[in-house]
């Protein structure tokens, strides 16, 4: 299947040609923690939906960003980082760390609940986001 080549990936492209290293997106997503615990014990397919929501969301929201262009250009090599916050309070402080910041996110909410469960970057260069990101754990 054919596919038009976008401008964000001509530029990744051009990078790479020019002998510079290509950047290398990452989509990051922070999910509650507690949730997978007493008294909510979600079920992980549960927890996993919510991120799936969130990553969706971002992606599609920014989608005429040009990082998020270049990431959706190479389906087999997109990346991504689950990361762990250990509550609501948590989560919504760097949601709202992020707002002040401008870097581009969805915070989730579950409905009709309008529980807050995740938070999805667009698709980012490591080194732009990770000063944000760098006191949560990898999901487990």
């Amino acid at each position: 299947m054919h596919r038009e080549v976008g401008p964000a990936f001509r530029v990744v492209r051009k990078m790479a040609a020019s002998g510079a290293e290509p950047q290398v997106l990452v989509q990051y997503l922070v999910l509650r923690k507690d949730l997978s615990q007493a008294p909510f014990s979600w079920p992980a397919g549960a927890l996993i939906a919510q991120a799936c929501h969130a990553a969706t969301a971002a992606l599609h929201t920014y989608r005429d960003h040009p990082h998020t262009a270049a990431y959706l250009q190479e389906l087999g090599r997109m990346r991504k980082v689950v990361l762990e916050a250990p509550d609501e309070t948590t989560l919504k402080e760097l949601a709202e760390t992020l707002q002040q910041k401008n870097i581009d996110h969805m915070l989730w909410l579950e409905q009709p609940e309008n529980i807050t469960t995740c938070i999805a970057l667009r698709p980012y260069p490591k080194e732009e986001v990770g000063q944000y990101l760098k006191k949560f754990r990898l999901f487990k």
